[in-house]
C-alpha cells in the first residue's frame, strides 16, 4: 500500500515540477523539449528522494507531462493576449496547489489522468483573442 501512495505522490510532485517550470519558463517551441528535460530529470530526482527507482519513473513520467499539459496552457493564453507575468503567476499557484494535492492518497493517479483531458477540452474550446472594451464602442 505505501508502495501505491509513494509512486502516486512522485507522480503528482513531478507534474507539479513540470507545471512550475512551463510557467516560470513559458516555453515556445524550441524550448519545449528543453523543459521538458528539466522537469523529467527534476520530477525523477524527487521520485528518487521519496522511495526508489519506480517512484522516479513515476517522477520523470508526471514531470514531462506537467511540462505538455502546463506549455500547451501558457501558449495558447499568451497567444490570446495573456501577459507572461500573470500567466506565470497562475500557472506557478497552480503548480503548488497540485503538489499540495499530490500528498492526498490516490490523487497524484487522478492528476494524471485529468489534466490532459482537460488541456485538450480547454484547446478545442479556444476563444478568439479578446476584443476589450473595442466590444462596447458604438460605430
Amino acid at each position: 500500500m505505501w508502495e501505491s501512495y509513494r509512486i502516486g505522490l512522485s507522480l503528482g510532485l513531478g507534474i507539479s515540477i513540470g507545471g512550475l517550470l512551463s510557467g516560470l519558463l513559458a516555453p515556445s517551441r524550441g524550448l519545449l523539449f528543453t523543459v521538458t528535460a528539466l522537469a523529467a530529470g527534476g520530477g525523477a530526482g524527487a521520485g528518487y528522494a521519496i522511495g526508489g527507482w519506480h517512484e522516479a519513473v513515476a517522477g520523470g513520467a508526471g514531470g514531462a507531462l506537467g511540462t505538455f499539459v502546463a506549455a500547451a496552457l501558457v501558449t495558447g493564453t499568451l497567444g490570446r493576449g495573456g501577459t507572461r507575468g500573470g500567466t506565470a503567476a497562475l500557472i506557478v499557484l497552480s503548480a503548488f496547489v497540485l503538489a499540495a494535492l499530490a500528498l492526498v492518497p490516490a490523487v497524484g493517479y487522478l492528476e494524471a489522468a485529468a489534466l490532459p483531458a482537460l488541456a485538450a477540452r480547454a484547446r478545442r474550446r479556444r476563444p478568439a483573442r479578446y476584443a476589450g472594451l473595442r466590444s462596447l464602442a458604438r460605430d
